[in-house]
Protein backbone atom coordinates (compact mmCIF):
# COMPACT_ATOMS: atom_id res chain seq x y z
CA UNK A 1 0.00 0.00 0.00
CA UNK A 2 1.27 3.84 -0.91
CA UNK A 3 2.74 5.68 2.18
CA UNK A 4 3.37 8.52 0.22
CA UNK A 5 1.26 10.73 -2.04
CA UNK A 6 0.70 10.32 -5.75
CA UNK A 7 2.16 12.34 -9.07
CA UNK A 8 -0.57 13.26 -11.41
CA UNK A 9 -0.63 14.06 -14.69
CA UNK A 10 -3.88 16.20 -15.54
CA UNK A 11 -5.24 16.14 -19.26
CA UNK A 12 -7.31 18.65 -19.90
CA UNK A 13 -8.98 21.13 -23.13
CA UNK A 14 -10.44 23.78 -22.00
CA UNK A 15 -11.59 25.67 -19.19
CA UNK A 16 -9.36 24.27 -16.13
CA UNK A 17 -12.45 24.24 -13.47
CA UNK A 18 -11.58 20.58 -12.56
CA UNK A 19 -7.83 21.18 -12.28
CA UNK A 20 -8.55 23.90 -10.02
CA UNK A 21 -10.40 21.91 -7.95
CA UNK A 22 -8.11 19.53 -7.67
CA UNK A 23 -5.49 21.72 -6.74
CA UNK A 24 -7.85 23.50 -3.25
CA UNK A 25 -8.03 19.77 -2.43
CA UNK A 26 -4.32 18.95 -2.66
CA UNK A 27 -3.20 22.27 -0.87
CA UNK A 28 -6.33 21.54 2.10
CA UNK A 29 -4.56 18.30 2.63
CA UNK A 30 -7.39 15.93 1.38
CA UNK A 31 -5.63 14.67 -1.58
CA UNK A 32 -2.81 12.56 -0.79
CA UNK A 33 -1.29 14.16 -4.57
CA UNK A 34 1.03 16.88 -6.35
CA UNK A 35 0.36 17.37 -9.98
CA UNK A 36 3.59 16.83 -11.99
CA UNK A 37 2.17 17.47 -15.27
CA UNK A 38 -0.64 19.21 -16.89
CA UNK A 39 -0.82 17.95 -20.25
CA UNK A 40 -3.09 20.02 -22.62
CA UNK A 41 -4.55 19.86 -25.90
CA UNK A 42 -3.86 23.38 -27.18
CA UNK A 43 -3.73 26.87 -25.58
CA UNK A 44 -6.73 27.13 -22.89
CA UNK A 45 -7.16 28.86 -19.71
CA UNK A 46 -6.82 25.30 -17.87
CA UNK A 47 -2.86 25.82 -19.56
CA UNK A 48 -2.89 28.88 -17.75
CA UNK A 49 -4.32 27.75 -14.24
CA UNK A 50 -1.14 25.23 -14.23
CA UNK A 51 1.22 27.51 -15.48
CA UNK A 52 0.02 30.11 -12.16
CA UNK A 53 0.17 27.20 -9.64
CA UNK A 54 4.06 26.39 -11.15
CA UNK A 55 2.88 23.15 -13.06
CA UNK A 56 4.87 21.93 -15.51
CA UNK A 57 2.53 22.05 -18.84
CA UNK A 58 3.08 20.41 -22.27
CA UNK A 59 0.88 21.30 -25.15
CA UNK A 60 0.29 18.29 -27.84
CA UNK A 61 -2.19 19.14 -30.26
CA UNK A 62 -3.76 16.25 -31.45
CA UNK A 63 -4.17 12.62 -31.14
CA UNK A 64 -1.21 11.08 -28.75
CA UNK A 65 -0.27 8.04 -29.63
CA UNK A 66 0.03 5.27 -26.73
CA UNK A 67 4.02 5.58 -27.17
CA UNK A 68 4.46 9.16 -27.05
CA UNK A 69 2.20 9.32 -24.06
CA UNK A 70 4.18 6.73 -22.23
CA UNK A 71 6.93 8.34 -22.46
CA UNK A 72 5.97 11.89 -21.28
CA UNK A 73 4.05 10.13 -18.06
CA UNK A 74 7.75 8.36 -17.55
CA UNK A 75 9.45 11.51 -17.91
CA UNK A 76 7.51 13.23 -15.55
CA UNK A 77 6.96 9.99 -13.01
CA UNK A 78 3.19 9.79 -12.95
CA UNK A 79 1.75 7.73 -11.17
CA UNK A 80 -2.07 8.30 -12.15
CA UNK A 81 -3.39 9.86 -14.96
CA UNK A 82 -6.80 12.28 -14.48
CA UNK A 83 -8.44 13.65 -17.61
CA UNK A 84 -10.53 16.53 -16.86
CA UNK A 85 -12.43 17.86 -19.65
CA UNK A 86 -9.68 16.26 -22.57
CA UNK A 87 -11.33 15.49 -25.77
CA UNK A 88 -9.60 13.47 -27.51
CA UNK A 89 -9.51 9.51 -26.86
CA UNK A 90 -6.51 8.71 -25.03
CA UNK A 91 -5.06 5.79 -26.05
CA UNK A 92 -3.73 3.76 -23.06
CA UNK A 93 -0.28 2.58 -22.83
CA UNK A 94 -0.13 -0.92 -21.56
CA UNK A 95 1.47 -0.01 -18.25
CA UNK A 96 -0.85 2.45 -17.61
CA UNK A 97 -3.68 0.33 -17.81
CA UNK A 98 -6.11 0.73 -14.04
CA UNK A 99 -4.13 3.98 -13.73
CA UNK A 100 -5.73 6.11 -16.17
CA UNK A 101 -9.21 7.74 -14.73
CA UNK A 102 -12.05 9.69 -16.12
CA UNK A 103 -14.82 12.00 -14.64
CA UNK A 104 -17.90 11.66 -17.14
CA UNK A 105 -21.07 13.92 -15.98
CA UNK A 106 -23.53 11.86 -16.04
CA UNK A 107 -24.22 8.51 -14.57
CA UNK A 108 -22.78 5.97 -16.76
CA UNK A 109 -23.53 3.49 -18.64
CA UNK A 110 -26.21 6.08 -20.01
CA UNK A 111 -25.66 9.11 -21.66
CA UNK A 112 -21.91 8.07 -22.39
CA UNK A 113 -19.74 7.65 -25.60
CA UNK A 114 -18.38 9.84 -28.50
CA UNK A 115 -19.60 13.01 -28.36
CA UNK A 116 -21.55 13.16 -24.90
CA UNK A 117 -19.48 16.13 -23.22
CA UNK A 118 -20.20 19.63 -22.05
CA UNK A 119 -24.42 20.32 -22.71
CA UNK A 120 -24.85 17.77 -25.02
CA UNK A 121 -24.78 15.04 -22.20
CA UNK A 122 -27.18 17.28 -19.58
CA UNK A 123 -29.41 18.01 -22.54
CA UNK A 124 -28.87 14.24 -23.64
CA UNK A 125 -30.63 13.57 -20.29
CA UNK A 126 -33.14 15.95 -19.84
CA UNK A 127 -34.66 15.28 -23.13
CA UNK A 128 -34.86 11.81 -21.98
CA UNK A 129 -37.03 12.61 -19.44
CA UNK A 130 -34.60 11.38 -16.48
CA UNK A 131 -35.61 12.34 -12.90
CA UNK A 132 -31.90 11.74 -11.90
CA UNK A 133 -28.66 12.63 -13.16
CA UNK A 134 -24.96 12.74 -11.60
CA UNK A 135 -21.59 12.12 -12.35
CA UNK A 136 -19.44 8.81 -12.34
CA UNK A 137 -15.66 8.37 -11.54
CA UNK A 138 -14.20 5.43 -13.79
CA UNK A 139 -11.07 3.87 -14.62
CA UNK A 140 -10.87 4.20 -18.87
CA UNK A 141 -10.95 1.66 -21.15
CA UNK A 142 -10.34 2.02 -24.75
CA UNK A 143 -13.40 3.38 -25.64
CA UNK A 144 -15.41 7.06 -24.21
CA UNK A 145 -16.53 6.37 -21.41
CA UNK A 146 -15.73 2.68 -20.54
CA UNK A 147 -14.21 1.15 -18.14
CA UNK A 148 -15.13 -0.06 -14.59
CA UNK A 149 -17.10 2.86 -12.11
CA UNK A 150 -14.83 3.53 -8.81
CA UNK A 151 -17.61 5.94 -7.73
CA UNK A 152 -21.02 7.72 -8.60
CA UNK A 153 -22.61 11.20 -7.11
CA UNK A 154 -26.55 11.83 -8.01
CA UNK A 155 -28.95 15.07 -7.62
CA UNK A 156 -31.88 15.49 -9.40
CA UNK A 157 -33.60 16.67 -12.47
CA UNK A 158 -35.48 19.56 -11.77
CA UNK A 159 -38.65 20.82 -13.54
CA UNK A 160 -37.58 23.53 -15.97
CA UNK A 161 -34.05 22.39 -15.88
CA UNK A 162 -31.82 23.83 -18.76
CA UNK A 163 -28.47 21.97 -19.59
CA UNK A 164 -26.34 25.00 -17.83
CA UNK A 165 -28.53 24.78 -14.72
CA UNK A 166 -28.15 20.80 -14.71
CA UNK A 167 -24.65 21.20 -15.01
CA UNK A 168 -23.78 23.53 -12.19
CA UNK A 169 -25.75 21.08 -10.11
CA UNK A 170 -23.51 18.38 -11.50
CA UNK A 171 -20.67 20.02 -11.14
CA UNK A 172 -20.70 20.54 -7.50
CA UNK A 173 -20.86 16.92 -7.22
CA UNK A 174 -17.95 16.35 -9.31
CA UNK A 175 -15.67 18.79 -7.05
CA UNK A 176 -16.35 16.62 -4.27
CA UNK A 177 -17.00 13.06 -6.04
CA UNK A 178 -13.10 13.22 -8.47
CA UNK A 179 -10.58 13.44 -5.28
CA UNK A 180 -12.69 11.31 -2.67
CA UNK A 181 -12.62 8.37 -5.92
CA UNK A 182 -8.77 9.96 -6.73
CA UNK A 183 -7.72 9.57 -3.00
CA UNK A 184 -9.18 6.18 -2.47
CA UNK A 185 -7.46 4.83 -5.45
CA UNK A 186 -4.16 6.74 -4.27
CA UNK A 187 -4.02 4.39 -1.32
CA UNK A 188 -4.81 0.92 -3.79
CA UNK A 189 -1.47 2.23 -5.22
CA UNK A 190 1.50 -0.19 -4.61
CA UNK A 191 4.51 1.06 -3.09
CA UNK A 192 6.61 3.10 -5.60
CA UNK A 193 9.36 0.79 -4.86
CA UNK A 194 6.81 -2.36 -5.87
CA UNK A 195 5.96 -1.02 -9.39
CA UNK A 196 7.96 -1.88 -12.25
Amino acid sequence: MRTREATLAVLLSGTGRTLDSLISHIRRGELPARIGLVLASRECPGAAIARSAGIPVLVEPGRLSAARLESVLRQHDIDLVVLAGYLHLVPIPESYRGRVVNMHPALLPAFGGPGMFGPRVHRAVIDAGAHTSGCTVHLCGDEYDTGPILLQRTCPVLPGDTPETLAARVFELEREAYPEALATLIRQLPAPEART
